[in-house]
């Protein structure tokens, strides 16, 4: 009875063996399989179906799914050599939703990179052949609206390159200088006959604001000159040495260094306080708030951080704009200058609830009233728990409303 028994489990001892190197095997198979290098078979547009199909070509800022295999573990992901931002929860083994860098200098892309998505895992990578082209140009700022002649001038956007015409107020400009990544232009103001937009014309697109610049009237409530509805609370000036550039009166806000929570903006020099002017046309109160912006220039001569300069419509605080240049996206603060007059943009979505921190307007009506009229305000504070770091001394001029989309 005890050889049977001896012989059974040593009879069993080889195909356990056997069972084990199998597993082994199967395991490596599966490791070898899961550490391939990528592979990328097709490009589809990153949209709820049915819109989620396969493109023939791509642009910047655009969302795509890249399919393929072994995609996981991705490091790098580069569209004609500009890396993008890798977020690892997008990702499976046969698919990867990545955001195309909103910014590629297509003009100094080496021609090597054209063309191409490049994929880098962990464990290898591939370079894929695929159309990238560049979108229309697009106009998301102008350092001075209202310019002298001879000023320095930057328009700033994306894909503002391989430019064949631009206007700024229907007068050519030929000579400028374009950033490498397409993000700004800078030339020399000449002398201008009238108001009118700006053109960008590009191989991708033309680009055009809505709104015009070199332009004293439309939308204007108070350029302290021939449309002069100031009431109250700081002192007008006309000189150029104090704030060079000028054209004609402004306005000045001027504080020393503000206690903490300091917002006594009714003491002098602390608000610019206009009689009721019309915001809007009363027929435009149905269009989405994003579409007009508060607009104004602004000097500032030296370092200024701390005190915040915010905007009301009427006496209501119900809600405000802050305008804090100095306050950088990490919440950082930073020494902020003008280096000579700067055109403030500041969109009506963005008057907010809680002292500019809360919840924005639902429409102009909520926000501007059924008439669309009242008082302008632009007054100061020191919002923070701690005194501000610096005063305040700037001008501000041609305070308007315009639309901008």
């Amino acid at each position: 009875m005890n050889k049977v028994l001896f012989n059974h489990r040593y009879w069993r001892l080889p195909f356990l063996m056997f069972i084990a190197v199998f597993a082994l095997m199967q395991a490596a198979c599966r490791k070898e399989v899961t550490e391939a290098a990528p592979v990328i078979t097709s490009v589809r547009n990153y949209a709820a179906s049915p819109a989620d199909t396969l493109v023939n070509s791509i642009t910047t800022g655009q969302w795509v799914v890249l399919i393929g295999h072994h995609l996981k573990d991705a490091v790098q992901i580069s569209f004609n050599g500009v890396p993008a931002t890798v977020n690892s929860i997008m990702f499976s083994d046969t698919s990867a939703t990545v955001l195309v860098p909103a910014v590629i200098p297509f003009p100094s892309v080496p021609a090597e990179s054209l063309n191409t998505i490049q994929y880098i895992t962990k464990h290898g990578s591939t370079t894929f052949t695929f159309g990238i082209v560049a979108p229309p140009p697009t106009i998301t700022g102008i350092s001075n609206e209202n310019a002298n002649v001879g000023d320095s001038i930057y328009i700033y956007g994306l894909n503002l390159f391989f430019i064949s015409e631009m206007t700024f107020a229907g007068t050519p400009i030929t000579g400028y200088s374009t950033a490498a990544d397409g993000t700004a232009i800078g030339f020399v103001l000449p002398t201008l006959s009238q108001s009118g937009p700006v053109m960008i014309n590009t191989k991708s697109g033309i680009a055009s604001t809505t709104f015009n610049v070199n332009d004293s009237t439309t939308g204007v409530l108070c350029n302290f000159d021939n449309i002069n509805t100031f009431s109250w609370g700081t002192g007008v000036d006309n000189s150029s040495v104090n704030f060079p550039g000028n054209r004609g009166s402004y306005a000045v806000l001027s504080n020393d260094i503000l206690p903490a929570g300091d917002g006594n903006w009714w003491n002098w020099q602390r608000s610019i306080n206009s009689n009721d002017v019309q915001w809007i046309p009363t027929d435009s109160l149905n269009v989405p708030v994003d579409q007009y912006a508060i607009k104004f220039e602004i000097s500032v001569p030296a370092a200024w951080t701390g005190t915040s300069i915010y905007v009301l419509k009427g006496n209501s605080f119900d809600y405000m704009a802050r305008y804090e240049p100095w306050q950088g996206a990490d919440g950082a603060a930073s020494a902020f200058t003008t280096k000579g007059w700067h055109t403030v943009t500041i969109p009506l979505s963005t008057f907010r609830t809680n002292e500019g921190k809360g919840a924005a307007a639902a429409s102009l009506t909520t926000l501007l009233g059924s008439s669309a009229k009242g008082s302008v305000n632009i007054q100061t504070k020191n919002f923070s728990a701690s005194p501000s770091a610096s005063g305040l001394k700037a001008a501000i001029d041609n305070i308007r409303v315009v639309k901008i989309k």
